[in-house]
């Protein structure tokens, strides 16, 4: 769970309607007209971008993983594979079976390993896997910045459409008031959503696509070195090639240590 988003999630919100009830009330900032201008042409903008399919299938799987996929650390993985590389090697691969594997895609391949498949099928199988789940967080993440992009920009043409009624209607004074503030919501709503929600999300999705990208990696390359009997401190060694440069003297201390 990355509480880190829910929490940034509140905070702004909270912010936001706190400045709001300093000067008011919630209902002043209630308007339909700016909320079907944003949110009906950022949907209308995000159709013609995208196929209907990666709509449905990127704006669900991008808030899923904004919110749940937990970030787990090169030198975790290679702790946790340097001792799937033992049991291997003082039991057989029949001994992974009874190791319990909190992450899904290293028990996917621990499971293989198990079953006694080659190395070849595993690099594939793996590998498919791997590029399908990040081209879906790719396309949640392309969506989410799509419409942080376009609703600042809806939020504009609220304002114009806003303000060409307001000057249109001039002689009428009880329309200037519903006219400006239009013309004021649309680029409140539209900044909100762009900066608050869609925009964060994807560059929380960016981050977490290349974090997956090289975890992922790395545990294809550790099962490939399980399933040749490669010796644990082998195994270490040679992944931690995917640990930064900076830090890979400290995991070699600690496990001299």
């Amino acid at each position: 769970m990355d509480i880190a988003t829910g929490i940034g999630l509140l905070v702004g919100a909270g912010v936001v309607s706190a400045l709001i009830l300093m000067g008011g009330d919630l209902r002043m900032f209630a308007d339909s007209h700016a909320f079907i201008v944003i949110f009906g042409g950022s949907l209308a903008a995000t159709l013609i971008r995208f196929p209907l399919g990666s709509i449905f299938h990127g704006l669900p799987l991008g808030a899923k993983y904004a919110f749940t996929l937990r970030r787990i650390s090169q030198r975790d993985l290679i702790d946790e594979i340097s001792a799937l590389a033992d049991v291997a090697r003082k039991q057989g691969p029949i001994g992974l079976e009874k190791v319990e594997v909190e992450d899904s895609f290293l028990a996917k391949g621990v499971r293989l390993v198990a079953d006694g498949y080659d190395g070849e099928f595993i690099r594939d199988n793996l590998e498919r896997d791997r590029d399908n789940f990040l081209t879906h967080l790719d396309e949640g993440q392309k969506i989410y910045r799509a419409i942080g992009d376009c609703a600042p920009a809806f939020g504009m043409i609220g304002t114009l459409i806003g303000m060409v009624q307001m000057f249109a209607n001039m002689t009428d004074p009880s329309k200037l008031g519903p006219f400006m503030a239009v013309a004021l919501l649309a680029t409140f709503y539209g900044a909100a959503i762009a900066n608050l929600v869609c925009l964060p999300i994807a560059d929380k999705l960016h981050l977490k696509l290349g974090d997956e990208e090289i975890n992922r990696t790395l545990i294809i390359d550790g099962v490939l070195m399980i399933r040749d009997s490669k010796s644990p401190s082998v195994v270490r060694e040679m992944l931690l090639a995917y640990v930064p440069e900076k830090h890979r003297d400290e995991a070699m201390q600690a496990v001299a240590a």
